[in-house]
């Protein structure tokens, strides 16, 4: 038989298995963060019907070529472009994410360990973050402090019970500011709100009033009314260490009202009521539950009376105490902390998204659901993984990398392909039409 019947077969084999790689580049243009195939083709074994000789001197006769019939073409390569970065997608879904650079991240999925650049993830039942087939992302958790403990990478959590909270804090130091009028005579009540160490929350309410002038000096005395716990009456009672003192002159207040003393206490009939527990809570101990009250920030002017009473002294808020915090809301910033967000204001790292590089990325090999695994052409996985700031890349949160086919490529190799299937088929019909003739021969 003909040999470039077979040589067309090969050929016709080839096209379409280029064809299959055109037509899963395009079944995957909508695929989070797909990453496009191309096929090259290579020619395989020669017939030599002839060898080459050299020109030989004593004869005179010169050198000949090699003469070789091909026998058809197979595929030489499938590579993947996973270095090429598709194009951004906007989803404002937080756990959303989009690597820049090089970076995979790591994934494990029935104790298998994958890489991937899909970063549409969710979280499951258990508050863990998953990937959309249910594998779990990888990274580092955090100690006490919220540092970054880079061990071996585990399954990280968005959800779980060490974060739902944050510890309240007591109140040491309360403030006053605003302005008293100058020529008004009227008492001013008003209400400093504190925490005790579990959290709850306090009212003390007083009552500032005109208690005359002594030399340079105008003075009003703070008269205690009542405290109430989380908005509920209490019996606790309190004291105020002394007056709050202006200059007449200046209206600016006196350097002692800086340090105000409010002393909290309880009947000592109700020592053993809670009332009286809570009073250590409170304080700085159980006998002496104090508040430092800092008025040096009133004046006393010439305009409307306003007072605000605030927790915390100084730009700083140095002793504001907080309530307990609830987790309100979770995000992911540029660097893959996991930063959790609470009610009572504070901000906590609760993990860190661990990435991975290799040396050779087109050598990963595609395992589905947009995962790789590592061969031994890639490069190795370490098991700890690197931080994404550390390599030439970044995280973008509410953001998912796209699929990088380029549709118009893709047509245009699929006319490519269509008209080399098409060409190698003639060959076949034009090898069939030889071999016709050849029969007819006899006749």
């Amino acid at each position: 038989m003909m040999r470039s019947m077979y040589s067309a077969v090969s050929g016709l084999k080839t096209h379409q298995t280029r064809m299959d790689v055109i037509g899963n580049n395009i079944a995957n243009v909508n695929t989070v963060a797909y990453k496009s195939q191309s096929m090259t083709f290579t020619e395989v074994f020669y017939q030599t019907t002839q060898t080459a000789s050299g020109p030989n001197a004593e004869t005179g006769k010169g050198g000949t070529n090699a003469m070789q019939i091909g026998l058809g073409s197979s595929v030489g390569s499938i590579s993947t472009a996973v270095s090429t970065e598709g194009a951004a997608e906007r989803t404002d879904n937080p756990y959303d994410l989009k690597i820049s650079g090089d970076a995979f991240f790591i994934v494990s999925n029935a104790g298998n360990t994958y890489f991937t650049r899909a970063g549409n993830f969710k979280v499951d039942e258990s508050g863990a973050l998953v990937t959309s087939g249910g594998a779990n992302v990888m990274g580092w958790q955090v100690d006490e402090n919220g540092k970054t403990v880079k061990d071996v990478v585990s399954k990280l959590y968005i959800n779980s019970p060490e974060f739902t909270y944050t510890s309240p804090e007591r109140t040491s130091a309360v403030n006053f500011t605003g302005n008293i009028n100058a020529g008004s005579k009227d008492t001013i009540t008003t209400t400093l709100e504190f925490y005790d160490s579990v959290g709850n929350s306090y009212q003390a309410t007083v009552n500032i009033k005109y208690a005359g002038v002594q030399g340079d000096n105008t003075q009003y005395t703070m008269e205690p009314v009542s405290v109430s716990k989380n908005g509920n009456p209490t019996d606790l009672t309190f004291t105020v260490s002394g007056p709050l003192s202006f200059n007449t002159l200046t209206g600016l207040a006196d350097q002692s009202n800086a340090e105000i003393k409010l002393t909290f206490s309880n009947d000592a009939t109700l020592s053993q009521t809670k009332e009286n527990v809570d009073l250590r809570t409170i304080g700085e101990s159980e006998t002496s539950p104090v508040l430092t009250l800092d008025a040096s920030g009133i004046t006393m002017f010439a305009d409307k009376t306003s007072i605000k009473g605030d927790r915390g002294i100084g730009t700083d808020k140095a002793g504001a105490g907080k309530a307990v915090g609830k987790m309100t809301s979770v995000g992911i910033d540029n660097s893959g902390y996991i930063v959790a967000s609470y009610s009572n204001g504070d901000t906590r790292n609760i993990g860190q998204i661990a990435v991975t590089t290799f040396s050779n990325p087109e050598g990963l090999e595609k395992v589905g659901d947009n995962l790789y695994s590592a061969t031994l052409n890639s490069g190795t996985f370490d098991g700890i993984g690197e931080d994404i700031s550390t390599t030439d890349g970044s995280i973008s949160s509410g953001v998912l990398e796209m699929s990088n086919v380029d549709l118009s490529s893709e047509f245009t190799n699929m006319i490519t392909t269509q008209r080399g299937y098409q060409a190698n088929s003639r060959i076949i019909t034009v090898s069939d039409t030889l071999l016709e003739e050849l029969i007819n021969l006899k006749r």
